[in-house]
């Protein structure tokens, strides 16, 4: 699979982090469309989860890469 330069981003910012919001990765510049592109692809996974800002409990969409991103970003086949 070749991955375009956002895509490769995302994921080792994903990689390094292991777990990143949803929003964090969109503040850094990527795009919800090439993000549901990773998830579809098997390459990240998103899950909602409840989390309390501001006093106020709020849902979060909490991105993690699969072993699948991992090798995509290594250039090796999943």
């Amino acid at each position: 699979m070749t991955l375009s330069e956002d895509q490769r981003g995302a994921l080792e910012m994903l990689a390094e982090s292991r777990i990143c919001t949803g929003a964090t990765l969109l503040a850094h510049g990527f795009n919800v469309d090439m993000l549901a592109g990773l998830i579809r692809d098997g390459l990240a996974i998103a899950r909602r989860e409840p989390v309390k800002v501001d006093g106020q409990m709020v849902k979060v969409a909490r991105l993690r890469i699969t072993n699948a991103g991992r090798s995509a970003i290594e250039g090796r086949a999943p």
